[in-house]
Order: C-alpha cells, then structure tokens, then sequence
C-alpha cells in the first residue's frame, strides 16, 4: 500500500509545489483586494487548502489527457499514468476524489461562490485538451489558473448572503475581478511559454500547438512583454501608482523579469526550465506588495 501512496503522490507533484503556487499567489492577492485587507482565517484556509486540492485534481485530468503524448517527450515519460504504474480510471477516480474534497470546502463558504466554482471547474477540465485545437493553448491554461480571482471576490462580497438569483451571480464579481483576471492570464503566459520553450523540439515532432511554437522567433521578446503587462496591469487596476511599498514591490519583480531574460534568451531547456520554476517568487512579489498597500484589515 505504501508504494501505492507513493504512486499517488508523484501523480499529483507533490514533490513539486511550484505549480500550486502559480494558482495560489493570484487567488491570495485577490483575496485581500476584495476584503480590502486580512480576510479572516477561515477563507484564507479554504483557498490555500482549496488551491492544492484542485492544482492536484488537474494533474490527474492532465496525464489522462496527455498521456499518448507523455510517453514521447523525456521530461514527462516516467509519469505514472504514462508508464502505466497508476491507471487510467483509477487517476480519474483520485482527481474526483480531490476535487469534491475542494468542493466540500467551498460548500462552507457561500452559494455564489458555489456556482462560481462549476465555472471554475469546467475551465480546468477543458484545458489539458486546448493544445490539441488552439495556437496558444496557454490562453486557455491562464484562464484556469486566474479563476481562483472571481472566486476570491465572491467568497467575500457574497458572504452571509442567500442565493437571489443571477444577478447576484454577477454582482458578488465586479469589474476589478475581471480586470485582475485579464492581467494574470499575461503571467500565466509568460511562465508557461518558457515551460512550453523547454518542450519546444518534441512537440513540433508530436504536432501539438503550444505558444512557443506559434510564437516563433518572437517567444523571448513576448515572455518579457507578457510580464510587463502583467505588473503594469496590477498597477493600474489597484490604482497604485504612487504607493512607495508598491513602487519596491515593483523594482523586485523587475529584477527578477530581468533575470528571467538572461536565463531564456540562449532558448536552451536548462535556462528556460529554472526560469519557469521560480515563477512563483513572482507572484509572492506581488502578493507581499498588495498586502502591504491593502493593510492588515
């Protein structure tokens, strides 16, 4: 049985937590904007476990889905699902497992973010398919891993309401949400292009459509425009222009897009492979900055 947890474990990266933090950072920043400062423990609780879970669920859906093309690219061969080690039901039936167990926690917050999160889940189904129809399959990827961003706003706007119909849907999910969304699908972009650089070689032999491919020569010059837009975006959005915290929290996450140029530009899978990992450095940037520039609450 021990070996089999271990199967269970490496299916769902568990010795890899750069990827729930990708989603985490986001949601946590959103989290404080919407409650304009600490949202209280419980929340904080049910995103931070919420957003493992779900990170976790998805990578089950996602070696299903990928795993034809798994067993042709060296990073991902010894997956378990790819391999064989773990079957095809039995990872869909972990992935279910783990995201009614993010479901159950979601039930303790409010309706509207109950349905809100049957959006969410459908974005994160769709996803590891995406490759297979779009150019920039990445789009879709940076809508799925923002949505923890509409969540956080209705967890907070609608609490202690009851469901009044879909008005309310809309209404616990203002304008900003969506704008804070649309800035971090620029992050989700830039990061995963550089994990798509790395892959680069084995998915043009598999025919798989990825951003770096579709970007062509233009991928390093659009990675670091993706992250610029990103930062302006949470600058503009939160109306921080003038925010002496923010303005560091700025000249951090510039220096470390700058380095994220010097490892990607040779385009080699070692420099563009450490560049994705320590994204989420990133994102804790930004998330420091808006709690320092929202307050303790």
């Amino acid at each position: 049985m021990g070996g089999r947890w271990r199967l269970y474990l490496d299916l769902i990266r568990w010795d890899r937590p750069a990827g729930w933090l990708l989603l985490l950072w986001p949601s946590l920043s959103a989290l404080w904007v919407a409650a304009d400062g600490f949202p209280g423990w419980h929340l904080l609780l049910v995103f931070v476990a919420g957003t493992v879970l779900m990170r976790s669920a998805g990578c089950c859906v996602n070696d299903v889905a990928d795993r034809e093309f798994d067993r042709h690219v060296k990073r991902t061969a010894n997956r378990p699902v790819t391999t064989g080690a773990v079957g095809v039901a039995e990872a869909l039936w972990v992935g279910a497992l783990l995201a009614l167990l993010a479901f159950a926690l979601v039930l303790t917050t409010n309706v509207v973010a109950v349905v809100w999160s049957f959006a969410a889940l459908a974005v994160a189904i769709v996803y590891p398919y995406a490759k297979r129809w779009f150019a920039m399959p990445q789009a879709v990827l940076g809508v799925a891993f923002s949505f923890g961003i509409p969540m956080a706003f209705a967890a907070v706007h609608a609490q202690g309401q009851a469901w009044s119909g879909w008005a309310a849907w809309w209404a616990a999910v203002p304008p900003l949400a969506w704008g804070l969304l649309l800035t971090n699908l620029f992050w989700v972009l830039a990061y995963d292009t550089e994990y798509a650089m790395v892959d680069r070689d084995d998915d043009i032999h598999l025919g798989i459509q990825t951003s770096a491919i579709t970007l062509g020569r233009w991928d390093v010059a659009m990675v670091i425009g993706f992250y610029l837009l990103h930062l302006l975006g949470w600058t503009w959005a939160l109306a921080l222009w003038r925010e002496p915290f923010w303005g560091i929290t700025m000249l951090l996450a510039l220096a470390q897009v700058a380095w994220h140029h010097a490892h990607i530009k040779g385009r080699t899978r070692e420099g563009c492979f450490k560049a994705f990992r320590v994204n989420h450095w990133l994102g804790f940037t930004v998330f420091v900055g808006v709690v320092l520039t929202r307050g303790s609450g």
